[in-house]
């Protein structure tokens, strides 16, 4: 009896470690195969150009102040104290380094606090962003830091989404299954100028809720000139739909929330639900990925956070008269040149806020060589729509301008 007793023991606790050796074996497996997924969709799981941000569950302003101490340059040289960054990433291909270049001269010119730029752009471009960020003056070097990353999509599919709507549009798409260690972003498209500091925009992600994902501003204020309630074939946010040219972006909630949708009575997320949502769409779709974000938050709506016009004006906020209430009160704090109105003569109220900034030359005086420059070329295009609301393009970037040159008098 003794015998079997013991027998049994053994077996007992051979079976015990074998479970945990399964065990074992399978929570690594599950963790390769993530690993491995995102391997083969061709999408890294970080960068090689610097150590990012660690990931937090605290959204903005908070979530950076939990950040271990360090300094995370990339590239350049220069060190920055990364407790206090604002994150901003833009996608730059074809002819677009000079526009890129001069919206980010936009945003250090005005930023009061550290600057994070995520710079993703075409292979042969990599340099010249390069060349041109480290050739700045070394003060304004001290302001931020920048990592370049190449254009990077899912392997199997990654041509359809080059090429949907514009070269690399759709790349944004991505940035929370590349930046892995990044927690809260804001995306800007290339032909974008802060008239107020980054900062400024980066404090909204203070005010969302727990069910807050990313924060974007409708694509019309007035319906009778809307594109989506006029002319879309699929599902899209709202009463006017979403632009998505400025976007704040949780990534991490992004990355962990499930969303809802119509393709399937299971919740997908973001890593599942763009393939499939492409595919169903993508014959309906004028807008490319702008669209997509406006079926997937016309389907999760409490996920997004909406931001007033002011803080992405565009030429359809003026040209047919004015149309941006909250900018008629405080000024246009965000200017967005679609439709390449910076480098044609439809919207000279537009071009001029472009050429003051990409020609005024770091160290100057911005009151006496921008901002005066710029209200002189602004009077000559009165006979226009924007022309004539183009004291709203001023108006907060005087009180940005003052408030820098204040800071450095009182230095």
């Amino acid at each position: 009896m003794r015998c079997y007793l013991q027998a049994f023991l053994l077996c007992l606790v051979f079976t015990l470690f074998s479970m945990l050796y399964v065990f074992s074996q399978l929570a690594d497996t599950l963790e390769d195969r993530d690993s491995r997924r995102l391997k083969e969709q061709g999408i890294p799981r970080g960068s090689s150009h610097g150590t990012g941000q660690l990931l937090r569950k605290v959204p903005g302003l908070e979530g950076l102040r939990v950040r271990e101490g360090g300094v995370d340059r990339g590239r350049s040289g220069s060190a920055v104290k990364s407790d206090w960054r604002s994150h901003l990433a833009v996608v730059a291909c074809g002819p677009r380094l000079e526009e890129t270049l001069t919206m980010l001269k936009s945003a250090v010119l005005l930023s009061k606090k550290p600057l994070h730029f995520y710079i993703f752009a075409e292979d042969d471009l990599h340099d010249s962003f390069r060349n041109a960020l480290d050739s700045w003056p070394t003060i304004v070097q001290t302001k931020f830091d920048f990592e370049i990353y190449p254009i990077t999509f899912p392997s199997e599919n990654a041509k359809e989404w080059k090429k949907l709507f514009k070269p690399c549009a759709s790349q944004r798409l991505f940035l929370p299954l590349i930046l892995t260690e990044v927690d809260s972003l804001i995306y800007v498209d290339t032909d974008i100028l802060f008239l107020q500091p980054v900062e400024d925009i980066w404090a909204l992600l203070s005010k969302f809720n727990s069910s807050h994902l990313a924060a974007m501003a409708p694509e019309h204020e007035e319906p009778r000139i809307g594109w989506y309630n006029r002319f879309a074939r699929h599902p899209y946010y709202g009463k006017t739909g979403i632009n998505s040219g400025v976007m704040l972006m949780n990534m991490t909630r992004l990355r962990e929330h499930f969303f809802k949708n119509d393709m399937t009575a299971v919740a997908l997320k973001w890593e599942e639900i763009l393939m499939p949502l492409l595919q169903k769409y993508k014959l309906n779709i004028t807008w490319g990925d702008q669209d997509l974000l406006n079926i997937l938050f016309n389907q999760n709506p409490e996920g997004l956070y909406v931001f007033p016009c002011q803080w992405n004006y565009r030429p359809d906020h003026c040209i047919y008269g004015s149309n941006c209430q909250q900018a008629e009160q405080e000024g246009v704090f965000i200017l967005h040149g679609n439709r390449g109105v910076y480098h044609d003569d439809k919207q000279p109220a537009f071009r001029a806020v472009y050429e003051a900034i990409q020609k005024y030359q770091f160290g100057e005086n911005m009151e006496t060589t921008l901002l005066e420059p710029l209200e002189a070329s602004l009077k000559s295009t009165r006979n226009t729509y924007c022309g004539r609301a183009s004291h709203l393009f001023t108006k907060k970037l005087k009180q940005s301008i003052m408030s820098v040159q204040q800071d450095v008098t009182e230095r």
